[in-house]
This record gives C-alpha cells, structure tokens and sequence, in this order.
C-alpha cells in the first residue's frame, strides 16, 4: 500500500502551478500547484476535480455550503458545479489534483456496479486511503511512470466512489427551467465575440432583464457576464491546447486583448494562459 500523503515542503512565500495531460487516462489533466495570495472567481469545470490537499488548508464555497479541507484531505468538486478557492490559512495550500472527465468517472463507476451519473455524498472528504493511492498516482504521473499512474489512479478513483459515491441526483430546478434560460445560453455560446445586452437578450426571449438574469442565475449558479467568460476561458483553453498564440486566442474568444484574456484565465485556472500552454504541449 502506498505510503502516507506527506506534507509537501516548500518556499513559504512561493506560489507555483503546473497543469499536464495525464495520459494514464482519457480526457484527463493533472494540476500541481501551490497558492498563498491567489483566489479563484467563482468558476466551474467541465469535468470533476478531485484534489489532494498536500500542505495548508484550502477554503472554497461550492452549491452545498463551505469547506477547508487540510493535508490528506480530498476536495471534490462535479462537473458544473460553481465554487470558489482561495487559502484557509496564511501559509497557503498545497494540492494534487486530479480533473476527470465524466465518461472515466462514470466508467470507473460502471465496472464497480454503480448507476447513473456518479456523485459524491460530500466535497470535503476524508478518505486517508483513497488520499493517499491518489497522492501517489499523482507523482508517479509525473515522474512518467505511465503504468503505475494509470493503475494507481483507477484504484484511487475506485477506492473514492465505493465510499463517498452516490448516483448523482439531477437538479429539478434544471429539468423544470424556463426554456428561455436554455435559449440564453446558447445564444451566449453561439456569440461569444459579440455578446448582446442583457437588455438585448432579455428582448429577445420575451421576458425582463431581471426576471431572466434571477433564473438564469438559479440554473447556472452564474449570472449571464460571468458565464459568459466562463465559456470563453475554456474555449481558450482548448485553443490553446491546440498550439493557437495566446494573442490570437484572446481576440477569437471575445476578450479585448491578451491581459483581458490572462486575468480571467488567473482568475479561472490560477496561471496564465502562457504557461497553461507551456506545460500542456511539452507533456
């Protein structure tokens, strides 16, 4: 069995972060990182994020509450789900984290004889040995032990959904939403270089501004703006995944220039989209 999650030691003023493609499995990035003053916007991911707290104590909001979750913690998060991050203590926080995309969950969940779309009963979550199989399929990723990190990671995801895993109940507010807040968010996708009003979009889809930001806000857990850039930080991502320059990339997405793009992209991510790229296409 792999040993404990030590505590990391580190610079205590230093900040770093890495994002890579695990190619252990499908679909998947890995984050290393360690953040003291960063603090994330409230943002969601595509894909689960499953976190190994390796030193400080992380503090984020998601839609169940507040959590700070510290060494040889897992902060889980599914996909959509809006939070936040920043640090839970002055020193900061340290994590392995883990971004799956739903098909390798929902997979993992299958061969274990679970139904429907897998969900977590908590987000703050002590599991120590699923912690620490993580933890370990982590640094065996990036030492490219590809063998041994894919192996170490399904455990780790196994061991995480046969304690903590539940069929994830859908959201009713989702299934019974105005179908004008549906409309707005494709017209949203549809235009992301120029975006209407909310005034303009409310028009649109035949209800006021207020009546549609509320309900669009109650599905989304965003309001219209901040969804907006939501879509447009990660279509930059996958454009810059791609090779595409970052300049280019800022203007194709909608945003004003390449310090628009890399303050959102910090605010998103915790690095800007340079080193984002970077470390994506050297791995």
């Amino acid at each position: 069995m792999p040993g404990d999650v030590h505590p990391e030691v580190e610079d205590p003023g230093a900040e770093h972060a890495r994002y890579w493609r695990f190619s252990g499995l499908p679909e998947t990035e890995l984050l290393t990182a360690r953040f003291v003053t960063t603090a994330f916007t409230r943002h969601t991911h595509p894909t689960y994020t499953i976190g190994v707290i390796t030193n400080g104590v992380e503090e984020y909001s998601h839609a169940r509450g507040r959590e700070r979750v510290g060494p040889g913690g897992l902060a889980v998060v599914g996909p959509g789900e809006v939070h936040t991050g920043h640090a839970g203590v002055p020193e900061g926080w340290g994590y392995r984290v883990f971004y799956p995309s739903p098909d390798v969950v929902t997979g993992i969940a299958r061969e274990l004889g679970m139904r429907g779309t897998p969900g977590f009963t908590e987000s703050g979550i002590h599991a120590p040995e699923a912690a620490r199989v993580l933890a370990t399929a982590h640094m065996a990723a990036e030492r490219g032990d590809r063998l041994a990190s894919s192996s170490l990671a399904r455990q780790g995801l196994g061991m995480l959904l046969r304690s903590h895993g539940r069929e994830r109940v859908p959201d009713p507010l989702r299934r019974t939403a105005r179908p004008e807040v549906e409309r707005a968010r494709r017209l949203l996708a549809e235009r992301l270089v120029d975006p209407p009003t909310l005034e303009e979009l409310a028009s649109r889809l035949g209800i006021g501004p207020f009546a549609l930001s509320r309900a669009f806000r109650a599905v989304h857990g965003l309001p219209p703006h901040a969804y907006l850039n939501q879509l447009r930080v990660e279509r930059a991502r996958a454009l810059l995944a791609s090779g595409r320059r970052a300049g280019e990339v800022a203007v194709e997405v909608g945003f004003a220039d390449q310090p628009h793009l890399t303050r959102h992209f910090k605010r998103h991510l915790g690095v800007p989209p340079g080193a984002y790229q970077r470390a994506l296409l050297s791995s």
